[in-house]
């Protein structure tokens, strides 16, 4: 579904993204780890036309969307759903939604929005209780779950989340990555940017690890969860250690 090949992107005169090369499949929750500053938000941002690429190709449905603009890159299938939510807080709940719902209105699917309204609402019953309520007075959880939503209103073939765990309670974040789980069981593609690697990695089926910007592993989830080196870096913990 998704290809990159040896991306770049830098900001300025500052490469931030170096010969980047992965791919996403089908019906795949992959997610990107690494530490602060490694570049897994400039990679999302690039994928999804906010940032354009300094050299590289990126291929979304067999089609070079590269040197498209962010509205034609969701136009085509692919969602983000941005670090730190960015909710429309003067707007309620079901009004961040319908925003969401605008390319259907645009592919000439209008009669479609409302059935995608009542997915997310049962996706998230939450929502459907606070509809009316500015997005501004919600939880961090909330407006975590009013970002996805929004996102999902696009009807996206692949849906790309950067960092849904941060600044959230431990209960909430079960949460948000049990919901991660239900839409790739529903026959959605995940592409996971997230800081704490073992949630990400225990829900992921691969997984690539990004470091100052260049890709320095990559593999199944589980052969990464049981790397010594992951493990000590992102993990937080040292089998070996643990095994004395």
């Amino acid at each position: 579904m998704l290809k990159i090949r040896n991306l770049d992107t830098s900001y300025g005169n500052l490469k931030v993204l170096r010969r980047i090369s992965m791919h996403v499949s089908p019906g795949e929750i992959v997610t990107i780890i690494g530490a602060n500053g490694a570049g897994k938000t400039t990679l999302l941002n690039t994928v999804s036309g906010l940032l354009s690429a300094r050299s590289g190709e990126i291929i979304f449905e067999k089609e070079t969307i590269s040197a498209l603009s962010a509205e034609k890159i969701v136009f085509r299938g692919c969602s983000l759903v941005p670090e730190g939510r960015q909710v429309f807080s003067a707007m309620n709940v079901e009004e961040n939604l319908l925003l969401g719902g605008y390319i259907l209105q645009k592919r000439g699917q209008k009669k479609k929005i409302q059935s995608e309204l009542e997915k997310v609402y049962s996706l998230f019953p939450r929502l459907k209780e606070r509809k009316k309520q500015y997005a501004g007075t919600l939880s961090g959880g909330e407006q975590q779950m009013l970002a996805i939503g929004r996102a999902l209103m696009a009807k996206p073939k692949m849906i790309m989340m950067d960092e849904p765990s941060m600044g959230l309670a431990p209960l909430i974040v079960k949460d948000i990555f049990q919901i991660v789980v239900r839409l790739r069981d529903a026959g959605n593609t995940v592409l996971l940017v997230e800081q704490n690697a073992k949630a990400a990695l225990s829900i992921a089926d691969r997984g690539y690890v990004l470091e100052t910007g260049r890709i320095i592993l990559q593999g199944a989830s589980e052969d990464l969860l049981s790397n010594m080196d992951v493990q000590r870096a992102y993990l937080g913990r040292d089998l070996d250690s643990e095994n004395n």
